[in-house]
Formats: C-alpha cells, structure tokens, sequence
C-alpha cells in the first residue's frame, strides 16, 4: 500500500489498502461462517490461521514468483476482522506515530501482540490454555515476518535514510 501510495497516489494508494485488507476479512468471515457451529471454542485461533494464509500468500505469492508484498495492509484487514479493540489501539498508536514522524511504524505489530495477550490471559478469547498459546504463538510468527519482510527499511531508518510519506503536499525548501 506505501508503495502504490508513493508512487501511483492517494487513490490508488487507498484502493490497494482496501483490497489487501478486505482478502483478510473475508477469510476471517468465511471461516467464523464455516466453523461457528462445529468449532466455536476456538473459533480466534482458525481466525488467526485464515489470517497468516492471507498474509503468507501476499508476501510470496505464487503468481508472481513468491515475491510479493509487506503484508501489512493485509494485517490491517486481519485486525479489523479478528477484534476490533485490537485494530482501534493499533490505529490510534499507528496515526500518533505517522502524524509524528511522517514513516509508517512496525510497532502495531508489537503492540498488536502484547494486546492479544494481555486480552487473552484475561480470557477475551474464551479458550482453553494450549488454544490460546497457539494463538499467541500464530501471532509472534506473524509479528517476526513483519519485521523480517521490513529488515531494509529498519536499516534505512537506523541510517536516517528512509522515506517518509506525505498525505498531502509538502513544502520544498
């Protein structure tokens, strides 16, 4: 979505950002439609397992020879669909961090994590301990290929050399 923002703007910036997120949505739908009847005790976890497919087959897709996107407009879509406290704290850490700095943070994904677990250990999820630990451990993976598939860009910000996006029009100075 940052590239097609960069590069083709706002519009096809959100489109993109639309799509990438609506393919985790409807897997997380499909899936709570499938298996709510039969399987509803663990319904979080099958959710989290629709959203690393959708997430894995983005970054390495197979029609484009495995190399694909960053993901993480498709974990906007896997937020919204799997719990909304979750995708409302990450927005709101994500549009402080934007606002602030102008670069796109990774640090919702960390957040996103910690909050499912605070979330869980709390029993937000209602399953059982190992259901739960799976789904922590779904996440973490999730969390460590957002970082991995970033590891440039980490290294351009530690440099001071990454790009940082503008909404609107900036100012030449």
């Amino acid at each position: 979505t940052t590239n097609a923002l960069r590069t083709f703007g706002k519009k096809a910036g959100a489109m993109t950002l639309l799509g990438d997120c609506l393919k985790c949505v409807f897997a997380i739908v499909a899936v709570r439609l499938i298996f709510k009847e039969k399987s509803a005790d663990i319904l979080p976890l099958l959710s989290i397992y629709a959203a690393a497919g959708c997430v894995l087959g983005h970054n390495f897709p197979v029609t484009l020879g495995f190399r694909g996107g960053k993901g993480i407009a498709a974990s906007v879509g896997f937020l919204i669909a799997f719990d909304w406290r979750l995708f409302v704290l990450c927005a709101i850490v994500f549009f402080v961090l934007f606002l602030g700095t102008h670069y796109v943070s990774l640090s919702c994904y960390l957040v996103a994590l910690i909050a499912m677990i605070v979330r869980g250990e709390m029993g937000g999820y209602g399953m059982d301990r190992s259901h739960t630990t799976e789904m922590y451990i779904v996440m973490g993976f999730l969390t460590v290929l957002a970082f991995w598939r970033h590891r440039a860009n980490i290294v351009r910000l530690a440099n001071g050399t990454e790009n940082k996006v503008f909404l609107g029009k900036t100012k030449k100075g």
